[in-house]
């Protein structure tokens, strides 16, 4: 392991320390066998519903994958869910080291540089903010339940913050898709008089990005990829519902999917301070938009959050594993792979 991985697994575990120590600090009468009397009484239909959405979820990302390769090649849908299910559980298990499992294996299944689909990856993490701040504004702009929260000023604030990100992010799309390289150039002469290497990784992020942009083939493929954008992150907002749905304490078993998408919310901001296979932030952030916003007792809101952690994120690893001993790929080997592919690569021209 390199010296920076270290000091980030360190950081990240520190922070993980700190979350933990101060969320439990406040709950020092925490009553286990309520919580395990909570957990034990869960419903497994719903657990079973929302396990099923997830992995439709998938087949809707493998869906969207192909939309972007259309202008590169043409492919079938149901042979890009393997490795997207593959992928998504090199994240789950191996934390950041998998994120470029998923657009290698494309890229290799496919003939495809991997420079291409590195740049698809880029662009869907657009897509993603875009169609869930979508169902975020909507919840918040017309949800009739989310009024009557006592911190719904501030996710009015925090929508008309999401609607102005978003927007920027477009204009950022704009100015790439029509000048990517002149600002990858002009940005890689500015930085680079400050630091070299800073410079170079940042141009070739904006003409990643600007490939990526390409592969959206006109209006009605754009029309497509954010209908199914926002389809994919309505059945999760779905799976999150089942699964608070599967408690019998009424104030979970009422949330909608209005309520739900605030804890989606606070599970995205939370999953950027975690540990792989183990999690930590996405679960801490959870159980205290649950307890904070909803009034959940702590002992069911420690109960749903590691139960939503488990179906949304973790569920993915049994097929994927098997998808992944079918083909004799090696989840490690993938990662090494696709780290090293990916800085050996060279972005295309826009």
């Amino acid at each position: 392991m390199g010296k920076k991985r270290v000091l980030i697994t360190t950081i990240l575990v520190a922070l993980l320390g700190v979350l933990i120590y101060t969320q439990f600090r406040e709950w020092r009468n925490f009553d286990w066998p309520t919580f395990w009397a909570q957990t034990h009484h869960i419903h497994g239909i719903h657990v079973l519903h929302a396990i099923v959405l997830i992995y439709l979820h998938y087949g809707l990302r493998a869906l969207r994958w192909k939309i972007f390769l259309r202008p590169l090649k043409k492919t079938s849908w149901l042979g890009l869910v393997p490795p997207t299910v593959i992928g998504f559980t090199g994240l789950a298990l191996l934390g950041r080291p998998g994120e470029f499992i998923r657009p290698y294996l494309i890229a290799r299944r496919e003939g495809l540089p991997l420079s291409s689909q590195i740049a698809v990856w880029t662009v869907e993490r657009i897509f993603d903010l875009g169609a869930f701040t979508v169902l975020m504004v909507v919840a918040i702009f017309v949800s009739r339940g989310l009024r009557l929260l006592s911190f719904y000023a501030k996710f009015r604030e925090a929508g008309f913050a999401l609607m102005a990100g978003v927007m920027a992010l477009a204009l950022v799309a704009v100015v790439v898709a029509r000048n990517g390289n002149r600002l990858a150039d002009w940005v890689e002469m500015q930085l680079g008089r400050v630091r070299v290497g800073l410079g170079h990784k940042i141009a070739i992020r904006i003409r990643e990005f600007g490939m990526g942009l390409n592969t959206i083939d006109g209006p009605w493929a754009l029309a497509q990829l954010s209908a199914v954008s926002v389809a994919m992150w309505y059945l999760i907002a779905l799976a999150y519902r089942e699964v608070t749905h599967a408690y019998t304490l009424p104030v979970l078993h009422q949330l909608t999917i209005s309520k739900v998408l605030l804890l989606m919310g606070s599970s995205m901001v939370g999953s950027m301070v975690q540990l792989p296979a183990v999690g930590g932030g996405s679960q801490v952030a959870t159980i205290s938009a649950l307890s904070a916003i909803f009034n959940v007792p702590k002992e069911s809101a420690v109960s749903c959050g590691i139960l939503l952690w488990l179906v949304t994120f973790m569920s993915v690893a049994p097929l994927g594993l098997a998808l992944a001993h079918r083909a004799r790929l090696s989840l490690r080997q993938l990662s090494k792979e696709s780290a090293q592919a990916e800085a050996a690569a060279t972005p295309a021209t826009i």
